[in-house]
């Protein structure tokens, strides 16, 4: 049994949820497949954090790279996607758990943008766990988008350049009110961050396991938590200034 400290929790988790094609693909099965087991595994962790009190889960579900795939197999994603947000509402509801969503969602087909808003409107009022759902989502895509919302108001003489600090273009970002992730899980053990939330990773804590997404379970991320909870984080400052910071 993995041993968790309550008291350490990380605040923010969010997940690059990779490998379902691949997990199909050995099995001899279609990549749809993988997508539809890992279905499961959404629903696995999402009750796992809610049980064991992280404030906030985020989940790569499909990124602006993800267009490119063979449209027989974004349109099941699509599917897919409509189906849990129509499945999950009771639960949702249930358990006090608010939804967000990240991305260009302008791109999604107008059945999921309506389907999304729907769910994003009935869990407004929410204070328990908020999942953010990054869907059609490209982190140099939204920095960009930033930069040029305060280009257009320096242009127009509402903001002076030297107005334009870190917590400005934060405010801008699509997470704007949401804390950067503590911890950042990416499945499959593919050693990259994949335009996920380029800028909020700043100094989060990144663990890696080879379990591909559709057979990560409660116990994966248990381990995924007590791994973090084994980290020092210091942000910059060293060793001594950490510990004494900690004891103030």
């Amino acid at each position: 049994m993995v041993e968790i400290d309550k008291e350490r929790l990380p605040r923010h988790v969010a997940i690059i949820m990779d490998g379902n094609g691949r997990w199909a693909t050995q099995r001899g099965l279609n990549r749809i497949a993988g997508h539809r087991r890992g279905k499961d595994s959404v629903k696995d962790v999402v009750e796992a954090a809610r049980r064991l009190g992280i404030e906030y889960l985020s989940l790569y579900a499909f990124s602006s790279e993800n267009w490119q795939r063979p449209k027989t197999e974004v349109q099941a994603l699509m599917r897919f996607l409509r189906h849990y947000l129509a499945s999950e509402i009771k639960r949702m509801m249930k358990h006090g758990i608010r939804l967000e969503a990240i991305g260009n969602l302008r791109r999604l087909p107008p059945e999921v943008q309506t389907a999304l808003r729907k769910a994003i409107h009935q869990t407004r009022d929410n204070d328990g766990m908020t999942v953010v759902l990054a869907v059609s989502y490209g982190s140099r895509e939204e920095i960009t988008e930033a930069a040029r919302s305060i280009a257009a108001e320096v242009h127009r003489g509402e903001l002076a350049p030297d107005e334009v600090t870190e917590e400005l273009v934060a405010s801008r970002l699509s997470t704007a009110g949401i804390p950067d992730p503590d911890l950042l899980i990416r499945t499959s053990g593919e050693m990259r961050v994949s335009n996920f939330q380029l800028w909020q990773i700043a100094y989060t804590e990144i663990y890696v396991t080879d379990t591909r997404w559709p057979d990560f379970r409660e116990q994966n991320f248990l381990e995924a938590i007590a791994h973090y909870q084994q980290r020092e984080r210091r942000f910059g400052r060293t060793q001594e200034q950490t510990k004494l910071r900690a004891a103030h």
